[in-house]
């Protein structure tokens, strides 16, 4: 993993990301668009994590804080490049913010029907939490 970088994203990503997500992220968000990504970057520089490989995104990671808690989100990485590390990479990634931040749990939101998922967050120790749904309310 010597030749994977990890950096935070800049407003210059944002439209690579969009790209990346159709094709490596598991379902859509109302804030998939180019406003959505730019405003996240503006209001938390660090907030998107990129995982590049030879100059070439192939994961990616929001990891959100509020203060209050600490929220990961769009873990994905491109299917070429599966299985090779880069969520563990990103998910640590992650995790030193929150833990440099002050946070002390991460909750992370997962499609219900992505079982591939599912396991890539077990392997990182991470549980599944029955007694919460999550409520939400476009506005």
């Amino acid at each position: 993993m010597s030749d994977l970088r990890i950096r935070c994203a800049t407003l210059s990503d944002t439209d690579a990301v969009l790209r990346f997500w159709r094709e490596a992220a598991e379902g859509t968000s109302i804030s998939d668009d180019h406003d959505g990504v730019a405003r996240l970057i503006t209001r938390d520089p660090e907030a998107l994590l990129l995982a590049e490989r030879d100059s070439l995104l192939v994961g990616t990671v929001i990891a959100g804080f509020d203060g209050w808690r600490c929220s990961a989100y769009r873990l994905a990485v491109h299917p070429d490049h599966r299985r090779q590390g880069i969520a563990t990479a990103l998910l640590e990634a992650a995790e030193q913010r929150f833990a440099a931040l002050g946070g002390r749990r991460v909750d992370a939101m997962v499609l219900e029907a992505n079982e591939r998922a599912h396991r890539t967050w077990a392997a990182a120790g991470y549980g599944r939490e029955d007694r919460w749904r999550r409520w939400v309310k476009p506005l």
